[in-house]
């Protein structure tokens, strides 16, 4: 039998670009248990490794179609799924005598284990929504206005993702209302600043695969 084919530049682009997706959801997760300030706006230092899938989600669904864009959503969630786990079995294992970081690891990754299960049900619901919204707007749309359909799709997502996560992940412990609104807003700028991003992929992978 001869050699497979190499991968081709369509293929190279969706894996490149699920790659990001997978590790923006998963670092965010990590990296959510810290709260920064943003120009006086405090939010989960993850947020904008979180928007990142957005764009990945959006450029695959434009390019590929939704059938596509919503298996990489069902791939990212069995990612969180496999992060949790390894999480928790680095916490089970007892640690070597001479290391003495135990109490900060685990007050980090035992935040972090509760940040995954706030990032399942918030990460479903935003996600599957966007890939909806993003194809409604565009039949809408009739296939013109990729920002509009961009923006529309993910301002909306973003917000259900916000609500969800930071009420599960941080009710009681820290101020929900107050996060809620800070990563909302950060999230809306990130959002409207990742739409030269999107018709620069776009326009980078159709051109290569014409």
């Amino acid at each position: 039998m001869g050699e497979k084919s190499a991968l081709d530049t369509g293929e190279k682009s969706f894996i490149l670009l699920v790659g990001i997706f997978i590790s923006g959801l998963t670092i965010a997760s990590v990296l959510a248990s810290k709260i920064i300030s943003v120009f006086g706006l405090f939010v989960p230092a993850g947020v904008l490794a979180y928007s990142i899938t957005f764009i990945a989600t959006d450029v695959i669904s434009e390019i590929w179609g939704k059938e596509k864009a919503n298996w990489v959503v069902l791939v990212g969630f069995f990612a969180l799924l496999v992060v949790l786990l390894l999480i928790n079995i680095a916490i089970i294992f007892p640690s070597a005598p001479f290391w003495k970081n135990e109490r900060a690891f685990n007050t980090i990754l035992h935040g972090t284990s509760r940040i995954i299960i706030a990032s399942f049900t918030a990460y479903l619901i935003s996600q599957f929504h966007d890939v909806w919204a993003f194809h409604f707007w565009k039949n809408i749309t009739r296939g013109r206005h990729l920002w509009l359909r961009n923006n529309l799709s993910t301002m909306v997502s973003q917000f259900l993702d916000t609500v969800v996560f930071i009420t599960i992940a941080f009710y009681g412990i820290q101020p929900v209302g107050e996060l809620i609104f800070g990563q909302y807003i950060v999230k809306l700028g990130i959002a409207l600043l990742d739409t030269p991003f999107i018709y620069l992929a776009v326009y980078s992978i159709r051109k290569q695969l014409a």
